[in-house]
């Protein structure tokens, strides 16, 4: 997998990159509050995928109920590995880096997300704030002690939160943009495991060479390892970069930035 702090900003990056480069569309036209909205939930769900890894750093987010969480969802994810899995596929667990990195579960997580919001946006959506706000703190700080600070991550979470729902009090959200906020943040996630050594699933359950689990990867040539010398110095700020600069271009065109008029911070 790449680093959390990779995985985060991918999720905001495309959550940016959606929302600026489809002016024409509704996603394109959502107000500031709702584009804020999305990039909590996209960053958050571009490590929601790890969640079937319970010694990853990401599981103890919020202490035991995220520890336990993850637990299951890794028992889930190996007994759907095993049941499905043709010869070739390789022989192993399958928890981790399973169901969770395909695209059924993006779709599942944002058409969940849309539904819940959609019959009861009072109380869903500052849950769900509150979950994803804790993955992307978790994901970008990393370096935080990851063993002792869940109450910490919960505080900044719930802070998070209620500056958001306050912020948005006025405007409902849309649950559809909302979804869209998760699944394009899960599949920044797998586009950023299947360009590390061990590949990605992505496309499960689609036999391919014989292989349910087949792990999508580009040439072994163009793949990089996790936490190495080209993530860190190289993917890593480009991804921060790119994310901040299609984030400012997005809000600039929701009016939410009048004082960079001057300027046309996406020219096409």
């Amino acid at each position: 997998m790449s680093t959390g702090p990779t995985h985060a900003m991918s999720g905001l990056l495309a959550w940016s990159a959606v929302t600026a480069l489809a002016p024409s569309h509704p996603i394109g036209q959502l107000s500031p509050q709702s584009w804020a909205v999305g990039a909590v939930l996209a960053t958050g769900a571009a490590l929601l995928p790890d969640l079937d890894h319970p010694g990853s750093t990401i599981s103890r987010t919020f202490g035991a109920l995220s520890s336990g969480l993850s637990a299951g969802i890794n028992a889930l994810s190996s007994f759907v590995y095993r049941t499905t899995r043709l010869k070739r596929d390789s022989k192993r667990d399958g928890g981790h880096r399973g169901l969770t990195h395909t695209l059924v579960f993006a779709l599942f997580s944002a058409v969940f997300t849309a539904a819940v919001i959609q019959n009861s946006q009072k109380w869903a959506l500052p849950v769900l704030m509150f979950v994803f706000a804790g993955l992307a703190v978790r994901g970008i700080m990393n370096d935080w002690c990851p063993k002792q600070d869940a109450l910490l991550i919960t505080a900044v979470s719930a802070g998070i939160t209620w500056a958001m729902i306050a912020w948005t009090s006025q405007t409902d959200a849309s649950a559809a943009a909302c979804g869209i906020a998760v699944g394009v943040g899960c599949f920044a996630h797998y586009i950023g495991d299947a360009i590390t050594e061990q590949g990605c699933p992505i496309l499960w359950p689609i036999p391919i060479m014989g292989k349910t689990w087949f792990p999508v990867a580009p040439p072994k040539i163009m793949r990089m390892k996790t936490g190495g010398v080209v993530e860190m110095a190289i993917v890593g700020p480009i991804v921060t970069i790119l994310s901040i600069w299609l984030g400012l271009a997005a809000l600039q065109g929701t009016g939410a930035l009048p004082f960079l008029d001057w300027v046309d911070l996406l020219p096409v």
